[in-house]
């Protein structure tokens, strides 16, 4: 008799667990989800992820995804002054790039980062080849990469992303969502292939740099 009253209470509690877990997610017209989302990006600001996005909705996120997707793509195509970018599974409310002139007329937007050759090469280096450390970019370059990637931290086109399980615990550098939105991709994946041909003209094009500092600097000595 005890046993066949502890078999119920185990089946009572399994089915009560299942009845908590299960979740009952919402659906709502695109109208309302496009207003919805556009409230949300706008009072927040910066990106949201996905996760917090179909939190706040109460929609399974796989199902918030595949809207967001078609709904990315209509917002878009409307006559709108801002836009939404997808930046690495998180969304953003961004002015269009042709309102530029107008809107630094209005705001103190900030001066766009100017970007040599040097920079160019050291940012495509780390966002092909990241997570990646300075020894490892240095040694594609063949010079030294310490100023450049100061400079692409200022800019906020880089940032740290860890340290390498290794001696001296190196630290490895990654793109950021600010280089996302820079170069209008939705995630590193979209970037363009680069050859290996390309490599080898980086380390050319470095070399080149490391004995022109090097004459200049004779130079300055005589």
């Amino acid at each position: 008799m005890e046993d066949k009253e502890l078999e119920n209470t185990v089946a009572e509690n399994l089915n009560g667990t299942e009845e908590k877990e299960a979740v009952e997610y919402k659906e709502y017209s695109n109208e309302y989800l496009i207003s919805a989302v556009e409230a949300v990006l706008f009072s927040v600001g910066e990106s949201v992820s996905l996760d917090r996005l179909a939190s706040a909705l109460m929609m399974d996120k796989k199902t918030l995804g595949q809207q967001l997707e078609v709904m990315i793509e209509t917002y878009n195509e409307s006559n709108r002054g801002i836009r939404i970018v997808e930046l690495e599974g998180a969304y953003q409310l961004c002015t269009r790039n042709e309102y530029y002139d107008v809107l630094s007329k209005v705001v103190n937007t900030p001066k766009k980062p100017v970007l040599t050759d040097v920079l160019l090469e050291t940012l495509s280096i780390i966002a092909y080849k990241q997570p990646i450390t300075r020894p490892e970019i240095e040694a594609i370059r063949g010079v030294s990469c310490v100023h450049a990637i100061n400079k692409l931290i200022e800019y906020n086109l880089v940032s740290e992303v860890g340290r390498l399980d290794a001696p001296g615990k190196p630290i490895l550098f990654g793109t950021t969502e600010d280089f996302l939105r820079c170069f209008g991709v939705a995630s590193t994946r979209d970037l363009p292939l680069i050859s290996p041909d390309k490599i080898e003209d980086f380390k050319k094009e470095a070399l080149e740099e490391a004995e022109f500092t090097l004459s200049v600097d004779t130079s300055d000595i005589e």
